[in-house]
């Protein structure tokens, strides 16, 4: 973990991080995602049990996950972690009805009326990441916003074990959240049977979820014949603090993104010398005995950054041009340090709202914008399973009155057949 007092070096090393990928070419992994896609799309079910078998470790007969099972997984989920995740599942689908777009009608003064009708997809796929961890949250994150905005089927694949189990508090959020189908199958292929169709997998409209970059190059080749939520990349938190943080608290929080994954990245920013230094000790100190000692390990060494600033504004400025997708800031002033910030995925305020909070039950979505797309982009949300339509009615007068700017902007173009599909219907 590299300490950093030079603002020019610490914007380099920033540039740095938000550019990391999961490690070897692109071009290699392209080639084998297109493989798989194409075997997919001409083989279906036998091409997906095939590449079960051969990058998972089990051939996935039943690929489905019966209605029975789920239901067992819910029964048998523990009272305490039952109550949370209704906890959960109220607050992110109270947040996300607050998010469901409104269709409106403007009426023109000649009787002419334009119109914008937002519907929902009628399908869409979720996809959960398996491996290092289970992600009930992430379930729940993006099964609710699908559920809210009205889809009427989803369908859920995540990989199994290497017995082919899928982790039962998954299976217990995806009963919760009354996800219609669930299947055994992850990567690539699980992509590829989502985007196509197969015999058993309902081709769907939307895909959403995070994963590897095999599961991400997949979404990125197969987007324009099926829509997707976003391509995420590797996760990512950015601390803005001053003296008045407490540093152990600051290092947890570190390392609360650390443990994700051997390319997540922790960075702090801070106006405090002394703090840096004690933060630096902490996050170490904190190791030690972790449970996912390795992983945090690699994050830390590879991705981890503590920058020390002159100032509170120039922490703000270099949080604005990384546009981090977990953005904390503990200040003596949060809300006022909030007033500068232009470019971040979520924004936890204060140090009673560590990250946690808003990856599991806050309300908001977690799935967000990493590597600096934060820019142009934001959260997953109800609006990713939904689609609009304008809707425009014209009557004589109204066309009449309008006749003669629509010719001439048409003629303007040289598109006289537009002109004259205007001007023909007055000929008579």
């Amino acid at each position: 973990m590299k300490i950093i007092n030079n603002k020019q070096k610490a914007t380099q090393e920033l540039k740095r991080i938000s550019q990391r990928t999961a490690s070897g070419s692109n071009k290699k992994v392209n080639a084998i995602v297109e493989d798989i896609l194409q075997e997919v799309k001409m083989h279906g079910d036998k091409a997906v049990e095939r590449y079960t078998k051969k990058f998972d470790g089990f051939h996935p007969k039943p690929m489905h996950v019966s209605t029975d099972d789920l239901k067992e997984a819910w029964n048998e989920t523990d009272h305490h972690l039952k109550t949370a995740l209704e906890n959960a599942y109220e607050r992110i689908k109270n947040f996300h009805e607050k998010e469901i777009p409104q269709s409106f009608t403007i009426k023109g003064e000649h009787g002419e009326s334009v119109q914008r009708r937002w519907m929902p997809v009628k399908n869409a796929g979720i996809y959960i990441p398996g491996g290092r961890a289970a992600y009930p949250s992430t379930v729940l994150m993006n099964a609710i916003p699908a559920k809210v905005a009205g889809v009427r089927e989803i369908t859920m694949v995540s990989p199994g074990n290497e017995k082919g189990a899928i982790n039962k508090t998954v299976l217990a959020a995806a009963y919760l959240s009354g996800i219609n189908k669930v299947f055994r199958i992850g990567g690539a292929q699980a992509i590829g049977a989502l985007a196509f169709g197969t015999t058993q997998i309902n081709k769907v409209d939307v895909i959403s979820g995070p994963g590897n970059i095999y599961v991400t190059t997949a979404k990125k080749l197969i987007y324009g014949s099926t829509g997707i939520d976003s391509l995420a990349g590797p996760s990512e938190i950015l601390i803005i603090a001053d003296k008045t943080a407490k540093s152990s608290q600051i290092a947890s929080d570190l390392l609360a993104q650390a443990e994700h994954d051997p390319l997540a990245s922790s960075i702090l920013l801070t106006t405090s010398n002394d703090q840096a230094q004690e933060v630096f000790y902490e996050v170490f100190k904190k190791i030690d005995n972790h449970p996912r000692k390795e992983i945090c390990l690699q994050s830390i060494k590879n991705w981890g950054l503590i920058a020390i600033c002159d100032n509170l504004e120039s922490c703000i400025e270099l949080s604005n041009e990384f546009a981090p997708e977990h953005l904390e800031i503990i200040t003596i002033d949060p809300k006022k340090t909030l007033e500068s910030i232009e470019n971040a995925g979520a924004i936890f305020l204060g140090k009673w709202t560590p990250e946690a909070v808003g990856d599991y039950l806050a309300g908001p979505n977690h799935t967000l914008p990493t590597c600096g797309n934060a820019r142009f982009s934001g959260s997953l949300g109800v609006e990713t399973f939904m689609k609009n339509s304008s809707i425009i009615e014209f009557n004589e007068k109204s066309l009449k009155v309008n006749s003669l700017d629509i010719i001439n902007l048409a003629n303007s173009e040289g598109l006289h057949s537009h002109a004259n599909s205007v001007r023909i219907r007055f000929e008579d």
